[in-house]
């Protein structure tokens, strides 16, 4: 375990606490965080069964989802009708709604990613600016060679073991993460100093009020 009488301050990469407050109280958290782990596991057996059905049988699309609309509606037309011969109830209508929460939470973030990319994109942190340009570069070097359906599985697999592996971990990671951050800072210090402040700037005109 690291020692505790660094130095220099620790960064937290997240935090415990900034992680449940992103993720929220709902249902995608508990998915994430593993808290009901009968529904995280269907989530990842539907999700592994689905790139299965795709990249190793080579489903198209169009004739999977057909197929799973076909075995659907069978099931709910022999449920139905036959409700009176067994015991379970059939489901309600209300019942295959999506919550409006739902919604809400995807829309909650992906303008709150709009507008970190915008942040990020200013250049107010040069060094998240090219860490990010980076991280995007390597992305699409990675994505020469990995097929679209490939990567969205690995980046599901992540998005559903990484919040769990912090939680667990949240010491060791926010120790690498600050050993990194120390030597990003020193290496964008460098590059800033011997290359950026010696690219010329046009004046900066001032705002008429």
């Amino acid at each position: 375990m690291p020692s505790s009488s660094s130095s220099a301050p620790q960064t937290h990469l997240f935090g415990r606490q900034r992680l449940h407050a992103f993720l929220g109280s709902g249902k995608i958290a508990e998915i994430l965080l593993w808290k009901d782990k009968k529904l995280s596991g269907a989530v990842l057996a539907g999700f592994s069964i689905i790139w299965f059905l795709f990249e190793v049988v080579e489903y198209h699309f169009v004739t999977l989802l057909c197929h799973i609309l076909i075995a659907i509606m069978l099931i709910l037309f022999v449920w139905y009708n036959a409700a009176g011969l067994i015991t379970w109830n059939c489901p309600s209508v209300y019942d295959l709604e999506i919550r409006e929460s739902t919604f809400r939470f995807f829309c909650k973030k992906l303008n709150w990613f709009l507008r970190k990319f915008y942040d990020i994109s200013t250049g107010k942190d040069l060094t998240l600016f090219f860490v990010t340009i980076t991280s995007l570069w390597i992305m699409s070097e990675i994505g020469t060679f990995v097929n679209t359906l490939n990567l969205v599985y690995i980046m599901f697999l992540c998005l559903i073991t990484l919040p769990l592996m912090y939680e667990r971990y949240e010491y060791e990671v926010d120790y690498l993460a600050s050993k990194g951050n120390q030597d990003l800072r020193r290496l964008f210090k460098k590059l800033d100093s011997q290359v950026l402040n010696k690219i010329p700037r046009g004046p900066v005109k001032e705002k008429k009020f």
